[in-house]
């Protein structure tokens, strides 16, 4: 079993494809062979991003945001709890 980010995930706590528990692992974000910091949501199957637009936010102070379309990739930046807890040992 690998241990793949979910195809759609969102930062935003009102999107339906928030989730915290992934997100406190942090996602890493490639797009168009450059790596995102900036990304709030983001689809895999379908190849886009979003991203905030600056400091400019609606009338209700969410964030605006523009939709790229591109190739997506991303990966988990910490392993889930458990994983990889193995200790190494010396038998010298």
């Amino acid at each position: 079993m690998t241990d793949t980010p979910p195809d759609r995930l969102s930062s935003n706590p009102r999107s339906p494809f928030f989730d915290e528990e992934k997100l406190a692992r942090g996602i890493g974000i490639r797009f168009k062979e450059r790596e995102r910091h900036d990304v709030e949501e983001y689809c895999l199957s379908e190849g886009w991003i979003r991203v905030a637009l600056g400091k400019k936010v609606d009338r209700k102070g969410n964030p605006l945001t523009i939709k790229y379309s591109g190739p997506v990739e991303a990966w988990y930046e910490r392993p889930a709890d458990g994983a990889g807890d193995a200790v190494a040992v010396d038998e010298s």
